[in-house]
């Protein structure tokens, strides 16, 4: 067994070996920007800037299993902090929102890190999806799928293929947002147009320093 709890930046000798059985069975984000970790992870709750005051607490649930430093952070963990910074949209100038998260945990460890909301995120769009001709069916058909209903005769009525949210492979900066650093080495982000909301659904990027268009 690994300690419950761990350093991110100290390498474990004793990972060798079962980073590459992990890393067989889940997938683990490729970083494109050197020396700076990023992290795609969707709020546990919404987070808008003059809304939500500074000093709440937040979490965060991470999207996709990443390597740090010979450890896998699993899909699911949960990174902890609080609005650092939050300031609404006035006349004179744009609403502003901090973000930092000092803390991952997950169901075999858990780690202190520091990692700060970014103006990135992960879109999504939609897709067609499989056709439900092609799924089996059984009692619980109509019900487990929006578009199947029964026909006056008793029989199922399959409706046409049906589209799903797909998550990019690619992030993007979000429309109308600055990202800057303080002097302390955390980030703010800031839009002059509208006061900038977080959702539950989206995945943002939470990271450890600045970030390059992939």
């Amino acid at each position: 067994m690994f300690p419950k709890t761990m350093p991110v930046g100290t390498v474990l000798s004793t990972l060798v070996l079962g980073a590459a059985a992990v890393l067989g069975q889940q997938k683990a984000a490729i970083l494109n920007t050197p020396g700076v970790l990023e992290f795609p992870a969707i709020m546990e709750q919404n987070v808008t800037a003059g809304a939500t005051p500074a000093g709440t607490k937040v979490k965060a649930k991470l999207t996709v299993a990443t390597l740090v430093d010979g450890v896998v952070v699993p899909q699911n963990a949960v990174f902890s902090g609080e609005v650092t910074e939050s300031v609404a949209k006035s006349a004179t100038g744009p609403s502003r929102l901090a973000v930092r998260m000092d803390s991952v945990q997950w169901k075999n460890g858990s780690a202190p890190i520091k990692v700060y909301l970014t103006g990135w995120y992960y879109p999504t769009r939609l897709e067609a999806g499989p056709d439900l001709a092609d799924r089996p069916s059984g009692p619980n058909s109509s019900a487990s799928h929006p578009s199947a209903g029964r026909k006056t005769d008793g029989s199922l009525g399959l409706g046409p293929t049906t589209p799903l949210a797909v998550t990019s492979e690619h992030r993007v900066m979000m429309k109308n947002v600055a990202s800057s650093r303080n002097t302390d080495g955390s980030f703010v982000i800031t839009c002059a147009s509208s006061n900038i909301k977080l959702d539950k659904v989206t995945s943002y990027v939470l990271a450890t320093g600045d970030l390059v268009a992939k």
